[in-house]
């Protein structure tokens, strides 16, 4: 299972949002770019990224950090907030981001996904946040009438890379993560599913791994230290092992 350090940014900082909330954040960091190498240099394979600033504004806003981050770490980065067209995608791709996540305009314009999936195939990954198992869109600022579950089936069939799903009601809580909920969507659907929100400790990547699901993005827990990356790998590895009693 993939281990995905979050880098979220807004206003040119590294910062996390408690429940998506923009009145609750935490300010981590002034420099995404040594952000970004202090994560590899403690192990990490891959970054996932998130222009705060353009999940609420609909356009990406903080081009400058990611190109700095992109510079920094030499591991695949996904970027996602505020990728509404297909211009910004293309823009985006030539930065070398490995892929984007696309969200509120899955939910909005359906086929437009569907075309961009098949431009892009492997580029794109579907982003489902959800609140109480209802899709949230514009940087979480709405909740649509719409199933979480019910609106990653109409895409399971296209060439996607990955599904990102987010709890909102976990995410930055350090409470533990919606498994029951993860499990759910990684039942209904083939596509790879990342889990995301309130993932806090050991056993939270553990029970992930147990669904299985194909990878976890870890945010606050990392950055206030309840949960350090080279256990969080541990984690992962250790449940990657046939187990000792299968024959």
């Amino acid at each position: 299972m993939q281990i995905w350090p979050a880098i979220d940014l807004r206003g040119g900082k590294c910062v996390r949002l408690r429940q998506g909330d923009y009145n609750r954040e935490t300010i981590f960091g002034d420099d995404p770019a040594a952000m970004a190498r202090h994560w590899v240099d403690k192990g990490a394979e891959c970054l996932h990224l998130v222009d705060l600033d353009g999940a609420r504004n609909g356009r990406p806003a903080n081009l400058d950090s990611v190109r700095a981050i992109l510079a920094a770490a030499n591991v695949p980065c996904e970027l996602g907030g505020g990728i509404r067209d297909e211009e910004t995608i293309g823009r985006l791709l030539e930065l070398r981001l490995d892929r984007l996540v696309i969200g509120t305009k899955a939910l909005a314009d359906p086929d437009w996904l569907r075309g961009v999936c098949r431009r892009f195939p492997k580029r794109l990954v579907l982003g489902i946040d959800a609140r109480d198992g209802r899709v949230a869109t514009d940087g979480w600022l709405e909740v649509s009438e719409m199933g979480a579950v019910e609106l990653a089936r109409q895409f399971d069939g296209e060439p996607l890379a990955a599904l990102i799903y987010t709890d909102i009601a976990t995410d930055g809580m350090l409470a533990g993560p919606n498994v029951a909920a993860m499990a759910e969507m990684q039942a209904a659907v083939k596509l790879p599913v990342i889990a995301s929100g309130g993932v806090s400790r050991s056993s939270d990547v553990a029970a992930l791994a147990a669904v299985p699901v194909a990878g976890c993005i870890i945010g606050r827990a990392l950055y206030e230290g309840t949960l350090n990356l080279a256990d969080a790998l541990a984690a992962a590895a250790l449940a990657a092992k046939p187990s000792a009693n299968t024959v």
